[in-house]
């Protein structure tokens, strides 16, 4: 939500760097890290994706393919998140996710609605950004991973805290 908070702050515009290397190099609480502590992705030499990603497959295609298309490619009306991850920061990303963002010039009128709200967005941020930074690296394929790991308990455990539940 800080992130959410810096965006708003700095008028819409994007200050942080680029997403870097995304090698994982721990694991913290269940999700896969980069070396500069933001989630990404983790594909094994079979194919097998890590939990997150294939989450974030599920949630990407439940709430955002409808307008940036299917696998991230998108759409007559909205970009690809596929190529818009290769130059977006993990903060930026939350930031536009969770408030929305207005593009307007001469030819078109592009809106990000905020789903910040929204908790079947908001629980799974990181989901999202994991399975659309593996598709802008081109570590998955397009369509829905052949094989995934199981759900850690600690992903359990924030999903039911974030959905409000016991």
């Amino acid at each position: 939500m800080a992130a959410a908070i810096l965006f708003a702050v700095a008028g819409g515009h994007a200050f942080a760097e680029p997403p870097g290397d995304p090698t994982a190099v721990k694991k913290e609480d269940g999700k896969y890290v980069d070396k500069e502590g933001n989630p990404t992705y983790k594909v094994a030499p079979d194919g097998t994706v890590d939990w997150y990603t294939y989450s974030g497959f599920r949630r990407y295609h439940s709430d955002c393919h409808v307008c940036h298309g299917p696998d991230g490619e998108g759409s007559t009306y909205a970009p690809a998140l596929k190529d818009s991850l290769k130059t977006m920061s993990y903060a930026d990303f939350l930031g536009v996710v969770a408030s929305g963002r207005k593009n307007v010039n001469t030819a078109q009128e592009n809106v990000m609605p905020a789903f910040g709200d929204n908790p079947n967005v908001a629980c799974y941020m990181d989901d999202l950004y994991v399975y659309l930074r593996a598709r802008s690296m081109d570590a998955v394929p397009r369509g829905r991973p052949a094989k995934h790991e199981d759900k850690p308990s600690e992903a359990q455990q924030a999903e039911d805290s974030c959905m409000g539940k016991h």
